[in-house]
């Protein structure tokens, strides 16, 4: 392992003012979206029923499905970023069931899908499907609105490969069921009915959405959401009695793009939370009567209207309390498939130990247990947002495996397993006003550490953004899929993620195969130009992470700046053996000191674990960094090292696993 911390100060660029959490978490039902939802379509139904028995004129039905199809418009958007529930399966239901009365033509996956890119590529011509409703003559743009449909389907189908299967065939589903419902409505003499009750208002209603969602907000900027995402749409402020409500809060849409996965109506407070670290950033500020304000005459403005705005702390993540891994029984909340080969295991850690197992993201856990009499340890990265009090885990199921065999079959919630507190350095130091660009190259479970890195990193660092390049077989076998299509959404201008898939036929072909030399050689061209990222984060198997680092390095990437994480090193003996001389070693574990003469050959921490069974250790390869310590006096030799940097190799820190004294004394601290 070659991971190396390197702490980066704040640009000189940025704003004194970190901009803090929203402080508004997607709740586990946004009951106001769901009020609107069954409201809505209580009008649709009465409105439609009416005309249809001849009770109410096409006047007064038109304008009342028209504004179904605007209202129902909030609830397929909250649903498309997974913002009315945090249960996934109800953002889904209630956006396939408002989508209906918005825009059946596509499915609504494939519209979150399209709607991402928006937010990730606003106002850039080439790549923002949405430039459609606000860049061009101005006398064109009208007759554009009315015909949203057409331009989604002209961005999505070139891109249709590159989609799940799934998601693909259930747009070809409505666009045939659609269509099909058309033509029976014409044959049957029903048109005109149709027309009244669906077609006419659902025309209104997207023209009044492409102009209200798109036109106000993003018309004039010419920022895009890469360059300046304080500048690539903007809040209208004023008359809000009016605006707020009328506009469900889309006066506030600088908000929404700032914070995807605020729920609608929560975006006036969001705003006011954080309104000087916004103002400090230039955001884009106009009035209802499209005068256009620069900070300081928001602030006046705000001023006359008896407003004041607070700043709400940082949530940073903290270290474990433990100066070394220590272990501690721990009881399992909850067992649950992740796919078909891959479990995720959540541990409820007792309130008396949360600070011992309070970690950073990128750190690992090792888990023990007595499986058949024998002493089984296993190391797992923590693959959870360090700033959220969860610790889970997730085990790959590897055939006759000890473990994950265990894991699949046996474990169950309220099982007892002992955990280490949490160690490893594959993370690097946050920084509320780093402006930095991530990158990771990850295959298979390597995605657990990097899971909580991105979440983590993206929430502490609000100007920072991430690319993730993640390989897998097929779609199916991909580990956290539905937590990553949150993620994107939630960060949707700051995340891409893309997905290299090795035996799906119909992808994409510049993402179908392994994530190879070949691949990472023609992206450093094109989207990852060395220049512009700033930290690389490799994880998977050793080969495949030997040949990415080696190419980064090829292509001047500063080692100190590509992390690595194996999940294995070397279990083997090293191919030359050195004979060693007797030494005597002396160990610090947790404030008690031990001495013993070293079997010549055997490694520190062999040495150790005959004195003290609780000695820290894992992998026992060199890749975990669970048995680090420093080297207080003597020297030693590292068979292998694949989990400390060149900072801490400069600090004194040593693999104990891997150490050979070569001088006659030597002593070592587990508690520095």
């Amino acid at each position: 392992m070659t991971t190396v911390e390197k702490h980066h100060a704040a640009p000189e660029s940025a704003a004194p003012h970190a901009l803090p959490d929203p402080g508004e978490s997607v709740p586990r039902l946004a009951l106001p979206t769901v009020g609107i939802y069954f409201a809505a379509l209580t009008a649709f139904v009465v409105s439609t029923i009416g005309y249809i028995n001849g009770w109410s004129p096409a006047w007064v039905t038109i304008p009342v499905n028209a504004a179904v199809t605007f209202v129902m418009f909030t609830v397929v958007h909250d649903a498309s970023h997974y913002s009315i529930s945090s249960t996934r399966w109800v953002n889904g239901l209630f956006g396939r069931l408002a989508w209906l009365l918005v825009g059946p033509v596509v499915a609504f996956p494939s519209f979150g899908y399209i709607h991402i890119q928006h937010h990730r590529h606003s106002n850039d011509d080439e790549q923002d499907p949405d430039t459609f409703a606000s860049h061009g003559k101005w006398w064109q743009l009208p007759f554009r609105w009315p015909a949203v449909e057409y331009f989604y389907l002209r961005y999505y189908l070139p891109r249709a490969r590159s989609r799940p299967v799934a998601e693909v065939a259930e747009t070809l589903v409505m666009l045939t069921l659609s269509l099909t419902g058309l033509i029976v409505a014409i044959v049957t003499g029903h048109f005109w009915t149709l027309a009244v009750v669906f077609l006419i208002p659902q025309r209104i209603g997207v023209t009044i959405l492409a102009w209200w969602f798109d036109w106000l907000p993003h018309h004039g900027l010419e920022d895009t959401q890469r360059s300046n995402r304080y500048r690539a749409t903007r809040n209208r402020v004023g008359a809000e009695w009016l605006f707020t409500p009328v506009l469900l809060s889309q006066n506030y849409h600088l908000v929404h793009h700032l914070h995807p996965s605020v729920p609608f109506y929560r975006y006036l407070r969001t705003w006011r939370r954080n309104e000087e670290a916004y103002l400090e950033r230039n955001a884009a500020i106009g009035t209802v009567f499209g005068q256009q304000l620069n900070p300081d005459e928001y602030r006046e403005w705000k001023e006359l209207n008896g407003r004041l705005a607070k700043l709400l702390p940082v949530r940073m993540p903290t270290r474990s309390s433990s100066t070394h891994a220590v272990l501690h029984r721990i009881p399992v909340a909850s067992v649950d498939p992740i796919t078909a080969d891959s479990t995720l295991v959540t541990f409820a850690v007792p309130e008396e130990l949360q600070d011992a197992f309070r970690f950073e993201p990128g750190q690992h856990v090792t888990v023990r247990t007595d499986l058949g009499g024998q002493n089984v340890r296993r190391n797992y990265s923590i693959c959870a947002p360090a700033t959220r009090a969860q610790l889970r885990i997730a085990v790959k199921h590897i055939p006759g495996g000890a473990f994950s065999t265990f894991v699949a079959n046996d474990l169950k919630a309220g099982d007892v397993l002992e955990l280490m507190t949490p160690t490893g350095r594959f993370g690097t130091p946050l920084n509320p006003l780093n402006r930095k660009h991530y990158v990771g190259l990850v295959a298979g479970s390597g995605i657990t550490p990097v899971l909580s890195i991105i979440a983590t990193t993206l929430e502490v660092e609000t100007e920072s953004r991430f690319t993730l390049i993640y390989g897998n077989r097929t779609w199916e076998s991909t580990m956290f899929r539905a937590e990553l299509d949150r993620l994107e959404s939630r960060y949707a201008d700051r995340l891409e993620i893309l997905h290299v898939l090795s035996n799906e036929s119909l992808h994409i072909p510049e993402l179908r195969g392994r994530i190879d030399r070949d691949k990472l050689s023609t992206w450093l061209a094109d989207r990852l130009r060395p220049a512009d990222v700033d930290e690389w984060f490799l994880c998977g198997p050793l080969e495949m992470i030997s040949n990415l680092r080696d190419v980064l390095v090829e292509h001047d990437v500063a080692p100190e700046h590509i992390h690595v994480e194996l999940f294995f090193g070397y279990a083997d003996a090293p191919t030359t053996q050195q004979s060693y001389d007797t030494a005597t070693v002396t160990f610090t574990l947790s404030g008690k000191q031990e001495t013993f003469d070293l079997t010549p050959g055997d490694s520190i921490l062999e040495g150790a674990l005959q004195r003290r069974s609780d000695a820290p250790y894992a992998c026992m390869g060199g890749a975990c960094g669970t048995c680090r310590a420093k080297l207080v006096e003597g020297k030693v030799e590292m068979d292998h090292n694949f989990a400390l940097g060149r900072s801490e190799l400069d600090a004194g820190y040593i693999l104990t696993c891997q150490s050979h004294p070569t001088t006659p004394f030597v002593s070592v601290d587990y508690d520095a």
